[in-house]
């Protein structure tokens, strides 16, 4: 049989046996990015571009060697789902456009609905707004205000931070030019903005903390973009537009929900420790690493490290106030400059020096000291460590549990109002639990280990007394030191599908 050649320079990929994905049909990182910017170049941006790139990819689709095999499936795989993705913007921008449409039928003296900026609003050129100081949050405006400009791409991280090359575009050029995307209709136009979508669901993820959220924002980010495309004047990337609304469609979230992190308060009747109760911050959400940009789908979108993804670093920065917070994100997550960040927000230099200088320190005193040891990539005795985690929930075996922990292992279960601190509290929890004879045992376990937030995770199921199929239970996201679970966050089943997680198991698994 003859070797497997590299797609991209066709030289034989020699020890590539037993490899999957992209890494078994390029022969170097190279060929990756070389093939990737082909891509971002080819006519596959417009739909009929990438329905005639699934054709193609249909028509090469012939058994090869396990390995290429694979990986022109999952090609297919990501064609389709991306042409599925691109059908659902269009739809929703079409239902968006009708609505504006309707609103301009009714005449300008009509009214507009409650909490809804009137056509006239929306279409107006917008007056700058005043400064504020950056912990006053964002100022009270209409959608249309924040939509009108741009934010930075987010292709810089705070390890490699590249120059940026495109300029801002201003309020003053967005209200005078018509840009170059005002005639896309909205199926093309869907397909400019998709590729875009992880990278912004990270950013809106880390604004936040939420992955319902995020996505929701996402969306949201598209319908503003949408209704701003004759705005574009194209001086800068459709990705430092697109941050740039995103950026804010975040501010105006969190303006209205006003999230602000609590205390977690004793429970009548249960032992939580000794120790001081940790934030409760209910809305907090795990990520699928799976759904994280990867550097072969998108070598240049350096901005997602797993440092900053981490659940205890997205659980602080829900302290910080929400300016505050998106400088620290654009500045010190993006690598933004602080006159970049202060054209995307609207900010003075100095108010986002001095939003920067208030936010770190907050941080720094929310941040475990040794972060550098559980940022490092999961090693095998992190996996090891997961297990026997494992292990000892499907065996019902409290003392080998017992040993996996910490003395000061916390555990949370946003955005249940339950609490552990301390080994000794945790174990007399999970003892009633784990135990058959007990009026409260919960069942047996099972467990498929994933990945959230950079950090190792089990998905468990139960099978409670008297079924026969175990049901998704709980998402255990895992900080480990040493060989030492030392915080285990638990959240609820329903974004199980998101981390590729099946609701039930078979009772014979």
């Amino acid at each position: 049989m003859t070797d497997a050649v590299c797609r991209s320079c066709a030289k034989p990929l020699a020890g590539r046996a037993g490899r999957t994905g992209r890494s078994s049909v390029y022969c170097s990182a190279a060929c990756r990015q070389k093939a990737y910017r082909e891509r971002q170049a080819a006519p596959v941006d417009t739909v009929r571009g990438l329905i005639e790139e699934v054709g193609r990819q249909v028509e090469a689709l012939v058994p090869q060697p396990p390995s290429v095999f694979y990986s022109g499936v999952t090609d297919l795989a990501s064609s389709v789902g991306r042409l599925r993705r691109i059908a659902r913007v269009a739809r929703d921008t079409a239902k968006d456009d009708y609505v504006t449409r309707a609103d301009v039928t009714k005449g300008p003296d009509s009214p507009a609905p409650a909490g809804e900026p009137t056509t006239a609003d929306r279409d107006a050129p917008h007056p700058t707004a005043p400064r504020t100081s950056p912990d006053q949050g964002p100022r009270t405006r209409d959608s249309g205000t924040r939509d009108s400009g741009t934010g930075d791409s987010g292709t810089r991280s705070a390890v490699t931070q590249p120059s940026v090359t495109q300029p801002f575009v201003t309020r003053a050029s967005v209200t005078q030019d018509s840009g170059p995307h005002a005639a896309l209709g909205e199926s093309d136009f869907a397909a400019l903005v998709e590729p875009y979508r992880r990278e912004l669901r990270v950013h809106c993820y880390r604004m936040a903390g939420s992955y319902d959220d995020a996505e929701d924002l996402v969306q949201e980010t598209f319908l503003r973009a949408w209704r701003a495309r004759d705005g574009f004047a194209g001086r800068a990337a459709v990705r430092t537009w697109l941050y740039r609304i995103a950026t804010n469609t975040c501010l105006d979230f969190q303006r209205r929900t006003a999230r602000r992190p609590q205390r977690y308060e004793p429970l009548p009747g249960m032992n939580h420790g000794s120790a001081e109760p940790p934030a409760r911050i209910t809305w907090l959400q795990p990520y699928p690493d799976e759904d994280l940009p990867s550097a072969d789908d998108q070598p240049d979108a350096l901005a997602v490290s797993r440092e900053t993804m981490e659940l205890v670093f997205l659980a602080a920065i829900q302290h910080l106030p929400p300016r505050q917070r998106a400088v620290l994100v654009l500045r010190d997550v993006l690598g933004l400059t602080a006159a970049e960040t202060g054209e995307a927000l609207e900010m003075t230099v100095a108010s986002v020096n001095s939003a920067l200088q208030r936010a770190r320190p907050t941080l720094r005193d929310r941040l475990p000291r040794r972060r550098t040891d559980w940022t490092a990539e999961a090693d095998a005795r992190e996996r090891e460590v997961l297990g026997r985690y494992m292990a000892a929930a499907e065996s019902l075996d409290l003392a080998a549990f017992t040993d996996l922990l910490s003395e000061d292992i916390r555990l949370t279960m946003p955005p249940n109002p339950y609490w552990f601190v301390g080994r000794a509290a945790l174990t007399e929890f999970l003892g009633i639990s784990l135990d058959p004879a007990s009026p409260l045992f919960h069942g047996h376990w099972r467990h498929l280990p994933a990945r959230a937030n950079g950090q190792l995770a089990a998905g468990g199921y139960v099978r409670r007394p008297g079924t026969t199929v175990f049901r998704a239970q709980v998402l255990d996201v895992l900080r480990i030191e040493g060989d030492r679970i030392v915080e285990i966050t638990s959240f609820e089943p329903h974004l199980f599908p998101a981390f590729g997680l099946p609701l039930r198991l078979p009772a014979d698994r």
